[in-house]
């Protein structure tokens, strides 16, 4: 499933040493950058009693973020679980090859697919990957947009598999914004970081995706609320 690789696809990566650069040595640096990064942060959590119990009970659940929340959101999954972990949806793509190498570095499992262009394929694979043990983040704008708007994707997903969903943001106390279409919030080296968890909370089967949808969008857009005010507060 999720360990297809895109020479195997009918599209070559490129010569060796373009594959080595590209998917073996920028991942690695791109990661240890990242994770030195982290290392200066002063972290707290609110709310991380209730994951921490759904971790305790061996549930897996679905953590849902905006895009400009994904730099330093390893940080909102430090758990060990037993042969498993958190996976993410990485595109078929040489970018989304990429992307799975340098998450790969954090512990983190890349379910390839591309919501925008085939969704339901991806779903069927996300949908796989919980059922056969994986906690999933997800940011239901992504991959590119529109900004904060959410996509159905999340619901589907935690209904089908009986995923808790857990809203979670991340604020900084010193950051700045990337000239992105998701304006990427990044940290400045030894600011302090808070992570959010918003109470988790199971999707009925015969639930109205639409009404769904518009709860989550909801409870994101007020912990984007909690994170500008820590960032400006």
């Amino acid at each position: 499933m999720a360990g297809v690789a895109i020479a195997d696809r009918g599209r070559p990566l490129g010569s060796p040493l373009s594959v080595w650069l590209n998917f073996r040595v920028v991942p690695f640096l791109g990661a240890g950058l990242s994770k030195l990064w982290s290392y200066t942060l002063r972290v707290r959590r609110e709310g991380f009693e209730a994951v921490e119990d759904l971790v305790a009970r061996d549930e897996r659940f679905v953590l849902s973020f905006w895009h400009r929340r994904l730099f330093m959101m390893p940080l909102a999954y430090p758990f060990q679980r037993k042969g498993r972990g958190v996976a993410i949806l990485s595109s078929d793509s040489k970018d989304g090859e990429r992307s799975a190498a340098t998450w790969r570095w954090f512990g983190i499992h890349a379910v390839r697919g591309t919501a925008s262009d085939d969704g339901a394929k991806a779903l069927v694979r996300m949908i796989q990957a919980v059922k056969q043990g994986w906690d999933f983040g997800i940011t239901p704008d992504g991959p590119r947009g529109p900004l904060m708007e959410l996509k159905p994707g999340t619901i589907a997903l935690a209904r089908k598999t009986g995923a808790w969903i857990v809203p979670v943001s991340l604020a900084f106390d010193r950051s700045f914004e990337l000239r992105t279409w998701d304006r990427m919030v990044i940290p400045i080296p030894f600011a302090t970081c808070v992570i959010k968890y918003g109470r988790p909370y199971k999707i009925p089967p015969k639930a109205e995706d639409g009404a769904e949808g518009l709860r989550l969008q909801r409870e994101m857009d007020e912990l984007e609320m909690w994170a500008e005010g820590i960032t400006h507060g």
